[in-house]
């Protein structure tokens, strides 16, 4: 039987200090209106105090989070979708992307993971059997709380017989483009939708070490 000297030491771990910039700069919420429910957001304006009292009106979307994928398959080239976007009034390039389902009956999210799955799916026709997570980022915090995971997808194959389709709403044109074609049309200004070229310019620095 051990001594006393021979047992482990339990060790207190005291939590992180807090950040001062955070605590300067936190607002409470002190009240939270709807004034539009759509299919998926919630348009809010909600009130909040800053630690000096004085209270501010935001107009807040509220967004249950999406995903995006950036594919490539066997030759290295990247999968993308050429869809109308009616807030930009044009198509966009755009790597594969979704909005996170929510359960009718529970409320829950769906995973990021299986939504990512999905949404490749349903854009590209293909499944991936290799994944990796990017990282994640808000796409637009100073007026919407949509959360963006951002998947790497490769070894590719067709889903074939039985594959997930796109929304009844979605007119989609898969091009497929070489990683150094894209990160040139990213550089020029080409590509005009943000989670495309985080994508883009994160798989290019990956790629490059």
């Amino acid at each position: 039987m051990p001594g006393m000297s021979d047992l482990p030491v339990a060790r207190h771990i005291s939590p992180p200090d807090p950040d001062p910039a955070e605590e300067r700069l936190a607002e409470r919420l002190v009240d939270s209106t709807i004034v539009h429910r759509g299919r998926y957001l919630e348009v809010r304006v909600e009130t909040t105090e800053r630690a000096d009292g004085s209270r501010h009106r935001r107009d807040v979307v509220r967004h249950p989070g999406a995903v995006a994928v950036v594919a490539l398959d066997d030759a290295g080239r990247l999968l993308l979708v050429r869809q109308w976007r009616q807030p930009a009034g044009r198509s966009l390039l755009e790597i594969p992307a979704g909005t996170l389902d929510r359960d009718p009956v529970t409320g829950a999210l769906e995973d990021p993971e299986l939504a990512s799955r999905r949404e490749l799916e349903e854009e590209t026709g293909y499944r991936a059997t290799s994944w990796e997570k990017l990282g994640t980022f808000w796409t637009a915090p100073g007026f919407a709380s949509e959360l963006m995971h951002l998947y790497v997808a490769t070894d590719l194959v067709a889903a074939g017989h039985g594959r997930l389709t796109p929304d009844v709403d979605e007119v989609l044109e898969l091009v497929r483009l070489p990683v150094d074609d894209a990160l040139a049309a990213a550089e020029r200004g080409d590509i005009h939708d943000a989670k495309t070229l985080i994508g883009i310019l994160l798989l290019g620095r990956r790629q490059r070490g």
